[in-house]
């Protein structure tokens, strides 16, 4: 009797993780998206932050779906892994519909037009689209039991609903959801937004991948629940792709990895029509940043940013 519940013991210890992959497979939103272009050296993922205003904070009250948060993720065949955020307002061609702001893209044609002019841009084909609902990230913070953050000066901005103490702090769900939303009171308007974004995933990719977590069965079930639930991939990425990502991401964050932007010429470039500020790549270098990112030749550590 004591072999047989031991062995029914270690036959639900292998089964549940099976089971748990098989269940959070299954509950994984797909969405028509990747491009079908000739691949790329690496594997890239674009990670997108979509935000259907009207759901939770409306910072700029902006109407319509936006995506407010666009990040490559390389992992070069060798070299290390980038996360390069675009700013949003960034100048680039939209396929079939002239030069504007990157985030029209998004607005216009959906996933599959962001990817395709992502791809134009910087010249990698993307492998896995993950597109990241900012409601959900609310749920995602609370299911860790909150992150620690960090930013060195006071804030209280209204848009983003914002409240902050120079330092680092404890964050629940709702402050590092409006932590990552924030850009009126930044001195570093878009750029600073994705320096907290990318610090944002970073802490909790961190506190996810905690090796209690593997001994609170019921906190697996809430964070994969609130995680896949705020996530909608493109249609041939599944859960061993998103592990793959993870992984990834925190080879990117760490001191072996590179985090920033694209080279920037001008932050309040003005094209003129009706596009309004725009942030403008710089023309001269960002041609060979995308091959360093594309063949791993860019050093370890911070890149980009405003232009000094």
């Amino acid at each position: 009797m004591i072999g047989l519940t031991a062995c029914v013991l270690l036959v639900a210890l292998l089964a549940w993780p099976v089971g748990l992959l098989i269940w959070a497979n299954g509950k994984i939103q797909h969405v028509d998206a990747l491009s079908g272009a000739p691949g790329t050296p690496g594997n890239t993922y674009l990670l997108a932050g979509s935000d259907a205003r009207g759901e939770g904070i409306s910072e700029d009250g902006t109407e319509g779906a936006r995506t407010d948060t666009i990040m490559v993720l390389h992992a070069p065949s060798s070299g290390p892994v980038s996360l390069i955020s675009l700013p949003r307002d960034t100048y680039a061609e939209i396929p079939g519909n002239g030069a504007s702001k990157l985030n029209s893209a998004y607005s216009w044609g959906g996933p599959p037009l962001l990817v395709q002019t992502v791809e134009q841009l910087t010249g990698l084909t993307v492998d896995h689209y993950v597109e990241v609902g900012f409601g959900g990230v609310e749920g995602i913070v609370d299911a860790v039991g909150g992150v620690e953050l960090c930013l060195d000066y006071d804030v209280n901005d209204e848009r983003s609903e914002l409240v902050w103490t120079a330092g680092c702090h404890v964050a629940d769900g709702h402050t590092a959801l409006a932590f990552s939303r924030m850009r009126y009171s930044d001195p570093k308007g878009d750029i600073g937004r994705a320096e907290r974004q990318r610090q944002v995933i970073g802490a909790i990719s961190a506190k996810a991948a905690n090796p209690s977590i593997v001994f609170r069965p019921g906190d697996q079930v809430a964070l994969l629940d609130s995680g896949i639930g705020a996530l909608t991939v493109d249609q041939s990425t599944g859960i061993i792709d998103l592990g793959k990502l993870a992984l990834a991401f925190r080879k990117a964050n760490g001191p072996d990895g590179v985090t920033g932007t694209p080279p920037i010429s001008n932050p309040d470039y003005r094209p003129g029509g009706n596009v309004g500020s725009t942030v403008q790549l710089d023309p001269e270098t960002v041609g060979q940043f995308w091959v360093d990112v594309r063949d791993g030749n860019l050093p370890p550590g911070p890149v980009g940013g405003l232009p000094q």
